[in-house]
């Protein structure tokens, strides 16, 4: 790594100087700085020690004074002798400051800290491109990694208090008593109000994943859910990114569901009158949602990222989808490989404030099986799969396996996993000549 000469670290001895000798002072300041600093905020070594030292007499309930501090600070070898520590200490409680400015100084010191990061980051960054054996799209991802992990640090706010999160909550459900609908302005409804009830619609930051076999219509279903988003709220923007059919097969699909046409006879042009009239009308209108196709193939989520940050007012992201993504780097095995991807699409989707409609392949396993109905153990390649979903469902039709079935056109939605509530099961309706899903008349709430 390239030298970062150490002079030209940005900091304030200053303001490290009168926090330290301000908490010696009157220890209660140190509630006013923990959600602000932590032991490497401090450039100067001494301090970055003697600070750890308060922070943990602090959490463990120790008072903390000159004689405390002197003690702890002897025994762990932080200084040489009491004498030393004493002269020091003492010099730090002269640089105090009134305890209305401790979290100013505080600031100062966390700010010099997040450049110093920075500048760190930038470094490695800079040796990684010269080295010359990443790909371009590595090192893009790499830096934005890098970036997002220091503004994510900068971000935490600490502890904060329960009262006033407790009576904002309470408003809340007292404006949702009042008026039912009230909530619709927090989560994004789809078109199928029943597994709305459940999941509570699509929320910002929300990573959904759609699972199931080859064939069950996983895409259908996702773009389905995009659809009613775009229906239903008009200002929001819909991001569709298609790895396995291009803008023109989806775009074909979406008039097919629209107009009511099968997708045979659009494809053999036989047409009738009534049928043109429907596809007519329904370009007409499919042409005035806000929904946006990206076909690129290979795309990473830094790439998308920075597609999706130059669109306003997006709402709900799909991708079809997981298996078929790829982080370009040679360095990962597969499981490792999408480990890092639903990674970055969880925070992605926390970042951009969006939620992200991610359909998923199941393994073979569910084949293997009497019962096929699929399980969070099916989940291909990797259980960060399902740790980084938020939401998962799982789409089941019975008329795959069995022909003869009692409900040929019935679909199974298995909520396998809710963060925001139980999990259970959602029966659809299966229009596969249409490429459409509607909902059903029952709804079975179970524990998976």
């Amino acid at each position: 790594m390239a030298n970062i000469n150490d002079a030209n670290l940005p900091y304030s001895l200053d303001a490290e100087q009168a926090v330290l000798g301000s908490v010696l002072l009157d220890s209660k300041l140190i509630a006013d700085v923990v959600n602000k600093l932590n032991p490497q905020s401090f450039h100067v070594g001494l301090h970055s020690e003697i600070f750890s030292i308060m922070l943990q007499m602090f959490i463990t309930g120790q008072p903390i004074d000159i004689i405390t501090v002197i003690e702890s600070a002897v025994r762990k070898n932080v200084f040489d002798n009491q004498a030393d520590a004493k002269t020091y200490l003492v010099r730090l409680m002269e640089s105090a400051v009134s305890p209305s400015s401790i979290e100013s100084y505080a600031t100062i010191i966390s700010d010099k800290y997040m450049v110093r990061q920075l500048m760190f980051a930038s470094n490695e960054i800079f040796d990684l491109a010269s080295a010359g054996t990443e790909e371009p799209q590595h090192l893009l991802d790499f830096a934005e990694t890098k970036i997002y992990n220091i503004r994510s640090e900068k971000d935490i706010s600490g502890l904060i208090p329960i009262k006033p999160t407790v009576f904002e909550k309470v408003k809340e459900l007292s404006e949702i008593a009042a008026d039912p609908k009230a909530h619709e302005s927090k989560y994004i409804n789809t078109s199928f109000e029943r597994l709305d009830g459940l999941i509570f619609g699509l929320a910002p930051a929300d990573l959904i994943l759609i699972a199931g076999r080859p064939s069950m219509g996983k895409t259908t279903f996702a773009i389905n859910m995009a659809v009613g988003v775009a229906k239903k709220y008009r200002d929001k923007k819909i991001a569709v990114f298609s790895f396995e059919m291009s803008r023109e097969q989806l775009v074909e699909r979406l008039l097919v569901s629209e107009a009511r046409v099968t997708a045979d006879r659009m494809r053999k042009g036989d047409i009738d009158r009534n049928g043109w009239k429907n596809i007519s009308e329904a370009a007409e209108f499919l042409s005035g949602l806000e929904i946006y196709i990206d076909d690129t193939p290979n795309i990473s989520v830094g790439e998308m990222k920075a597609k999706l940050r130059r669109m306003n007012n997006l709402g709900v992201v799909v991708i079809d989808y997981l298996q078929l993504m790829s982080t370009n780097r040679k360095d990962l095995n597969r499981v490792n490989e999408i480990s890092e991807i639903t990674r970055s699409l969880k925070i992605m989707a926390k970042e951009l404030g969006i939620a992200v409609i991610l359909a998923s392949q199941l393994s073979r396993a569910v084949e293997g099986r009497q019962d096929r109905r699929p399980m969070l153990s099916d989940l291909r390649d990797s259980g960060a799969i399902e740790q980084d979903a938020d939401i998962v469902l799982m789409l089941y039709r019975e008329s795959f396996y069995d022909k003869e079935t009692e409900f040929p056109n019935k679909c199974e939605c298995i909520i396998s996993k809710n963060r925001r509530g139980e999990t259970g099961k959602v029966d659809l309706n299966f229009e596969g000549e249409f490429y459409s899903f509607t909902s059903a008349e029952f709804i079975h709430v179970s524990e998976f």
